[in-house]
Parts: C-alpha cells; structure tokens; sequence
C-alpha cells in the first residue's frame, strides 16, 4: 500500500496540485463575487474529473457536486464498503487570500516544488485532503484489503466559517448515514516526523469595534488637548479584555477549566516539541514568545482565550497622513475562545465589556458576528487508541502525538452534535513553517504521503474491529 501511494503521490497527485494552486479560488467570505468569476467552479470541477477517473474501476463509487441555489458547492464521494460501518472523511478546496510577502519566484497562485514542498496557497489548507482520502481508499482497493463504507465530503466555503455546511448536513442525512468514524484532514501537526492527532479545536469570537469622536477629522494642532483621541479610546477598550504587558485575557467569561487529560497531553506534547513549539513561527529579529514554558505556550494556543486584532481602518496610509485628528477608528478582533465555551455567550459578554461605560462618552460601538464554538474530542475507543500508535509506527517510525489545535474547524462541532457517539480521527499536514493563510505557504509531501498510508492502515482496522 505505500508503495502505491507513493507512486500515486509522485506521478499524479502533485502535478493535480500543481493545477489546483494555480486557481485563485478564494473563499466567498475573500471574493464575495466568487460566482461570477468562476474560479471555485474551475477548482471544482478539477476535483471532480480526478476523482471520476480514479474512481472508474470502483464497483458502486458515486462522484457528484451538489449545487443548491445560493449555496456553494459540495463535493460528494461515496464509496460502498465490504465490512461494517460507515466513515466519514473530510475536506476543503476553498482559498485564502493572497496575503504579501512571498519569497522570490514564488507566489499564491504559482505552484513551485522545491526540497520535497510544493509551495502555493491551498496545497495544504486544504487541497490534499481529497487527494489523502482517495490515495488511502484507493490503496486499500489494491491491495484488496477491506473497508467499510466511506463517504467524501469537500467542501468549498471552510474558510469562511463553513455558512452552508448545517444545511448540508440536514440535507444529506440520508445519504451520510450513520457516521461511527469520522477522518478530518484539515488540522495540523507539530513537527513532520509522527501522527499527531487533534485532540481539541478552539472557538472563535469576532466582530468590529467602532470608536468615534467627531463628525469629521480636523487639524490636529487645534483639536489635540481638547478632543481625546479615537486610539486611545481603542486601547482603553482592548485593556479592559487583555492585559497588554502579558498578554492574558481578563474576565472569567472567556475561560473554561482545562480537563486533566489535555493538561496530560499538553506537558507530553512540550516534552517531544521542545524549543519547536515557537521555533516554527517567523519570529522577527530578537522577538521572543510571550510564555516562559514551552507548557503554557501550547495551553495558551489551545485552551486559554487570546486576543488579536487583526485589521484596523479610520487611518491613512503614512504617506498620505496629514496633522489630522481623525474622527474615528475601527478594529477587527478575533477572540479565540477555549473548546468547550459557549461561543455566543463569550460574544455577548465581549459586546458589553467593551460598550459599557464608554470613555469621554465617546461612541462605541462592537458589530459582534455570530459565535462560532469549539470542539473537543471523545475518548478514543481502544481499537482507534491503539490503530493510531501502529500506523505512527509503521509509517513515521515514532509513536503517535496528541495535541489540541488553536484554529476551528466548524464541521467538528457539527457532527460532534448530530454523531455523539462517534471515534473522530482529526489529523493534518501543517507542521512547522508551512503557514497556512500566510506567505510562502507549502504542503510537506513527505508528510502528505505517510498520513495518506496512515489513513488507509486505520481505515483497515476500522474494519477489523
């Protein structure tokens, strides 16, 4: 079977890659135009041809794109199984942006295989994932090992919080049916060289605060003194959530108790990690972390509340800037909130944290969105505890690693609510400087291609069990 995948890997899946990078399907949250310009459909429709033709030989395997009015698309794969049970596996083929600062030669939207990388927006968030699912299920058709039934979802809307993903959820409960194993291929991994398993996914608060303290700007030298500054109303506000010398986030609202076995994993992950744990971000000249232990580091991007801000507008550019008071700021914050908290409860203590009482009576305004939650896994059930470590084994030659994540991943929450009772394989390929939604963003194949054999080796087990 890795013999297969390797060789599916090398001389098909990459250069399909390769032709996916090259579409700038951005989500619809990043192109609000997304139909008209028709990308995500050339993205779509470049799935869909791949996984016809390998699916050719399938006996029963179905490949269709549910397109309902309004709606973005779905990739729909389902393949009938020859043992009991029924998976579900996971993915995304919908863009970031571009974001700046990519390397010489390289681009979002320009493929460029280099040192066993292939670089270029959406290689690893999330377009291999059909590729991995596939190339497992394939493997094991060859080698004529069994499985249960497996349904493929792709979605095409992830990056923007995965709008339709309830409705299709609802809509294809029929055909999903009674899901026992779920495999999402959209997380990530601390290093390359293990399995590592998502334990746990942080929820998400966001919204735009507004600060206005004029109808209009005015010249600075005759209002400053008199008229308080539309920023330093902004920063009063923030410092009533965070304490901006550490860092840490204030209010019990926006905390949970950390369970005991994902303080476990969290001490177990900084053992293996080390230096790791901050030595894969682009830190710049001498900035250091803002956590003493490599412990809490993994704790604070995984179960502690942190908040960025991560836009602003009311200013000019520097160039254009005048001595000007301005008459307004806004900023976009992004909470991200502990797994098991109620995210529309942190958004609306959020929302009266920050407009109670307002400085200088100014206005303030928090045009919160929607609460998106969290999710945290089930206790593996023995026969998964125990496929994980062999397939680590086998195909990376160390023990298998559990570590929550501080992004979300909506669909998880989801179908935790509607599968209670459901083993949950949440895995991925963005390890160490692969830098999802940033520049120079790549797919480590090396990896991509020991998860895929570790998925097939699961995918067997579950069979067996």
């Amino acid at each position: 079977m890795t013999s297969f995948i390797d060789r599916l890997w090398d001389e098909d899946i990459i250069p399909t890659l390769s032709d996916y990078i090259l579409i700038p399907n951005k989500s619809p949250l990043f192109d609000p135009e997304w139909q008209a310009h028709g990308h995500m459909e050339k993205a779509v429709s470049l799935f869909e041809g791949w996984a016809k033709a390998k699916l050719a030989k399938v006996a029963g395997a179905k490949v269709e794109v549910i397109r309902p009015e309004g709606r973005t698309p779905l990739i729909l794969i389902e393949i009938p199984g020859t043992a009991p049970g029924n998976v579900l596996l996971y993915g995304h083929l919908d863009k970031q942006p571009e974001m700046k600062g990519w390397s010489d030669g390289m681009g979002p939207w320009t493929p460029v295989l280099k040192d066993g990388k292939l670089y270029g927006r959406g290689g690893a968030d999330d377009g291999y994932a059909m590729f991995a699912a596939l190339s497992a299920i394939l493997a094991l058709h060859e080698s004529g090992s069994p499985h249960a039934r497996c349904v493929i979802t792709i979605e095409s809307g992830e990056e923007s919080g995965s709008p339709d993903l309830a409705y299709y959820i609802d809509a294809l409960s029929d055909q999903l049916g009674a899901i026992d194993l779920v495999v999402c291929l959209d997380s990530g991994c601390g290093n390359y060289e293990q399995l590592w398993l998502t334990t746990s996914l942080r929820g998400i608060a966001a919204g735009v605060l507004n600060i206005r303290v004029l109808t209009e700007g005015v010249h600075s030298g005759d209002a400053s003194g008199i008229v308080p500054g539309a920023f330093r109303i902004l920063r009063q506000l923030l410092s009533r959530i965070e304490d901006e010398a550490s860092g840490a986030m204030k209010g019990a609202d926006f905390f949970v108790d950390i369970p005991a076995d994902r303080l476990a994993q969290a001490k177990a992950a900084a053992a293996t990690l080390g230096t790791a744990v901050y030595d894969r971000l682009p830190f710049a000249g001498s900035t250091k972390p803002m956590a003493a232990t490599h412990e809490d580091m993994i704790l604070n991007r995984t179960w502690r509340p942190q908040l960025s801000v991560i836009g602003m507008d009311g200013y000019p550019a520097i160039q254009g800037a005048g001595n000007v008071l301005l008459p307004y700021a806004s900023a976009k914050l992004s909470l991200r909130l502990p797994p098991t908290l109620d995210a529309d409860k942190a958004i609306a203590a959020l929302k009266k944290v920050l407009e109670e009482n307002p400085p200088y009576d100014a206005v303030v305004e928090f045009d919160a969105e929607r609460g998106q939650g969290g999710w945290n896994a089930p206790t593996l059930t023995p026969w998964l505890e125990k496929s994980l470590a062999k397939a680590s084994s086998t195909h990376f030659g160390k023990p298998a690693a559990f570590m929550g994540e501080g992004g979300s991943i909506p669909f998880m929450g989801l179908l935790g609510e509607k599968f209670p009772g459901t083993q949950f394989v949440v895995t991925g390929v963005l390890g160490p400087n692969s830098n999802a939604h940033g520049p120079n963003e790549f797919l480590h194949i090396g990896a991509a291609k020991k998860v895929s054999a570790s998925i097939a080796d699961i995918l067997a087990d579950h069979a067996k069990k």
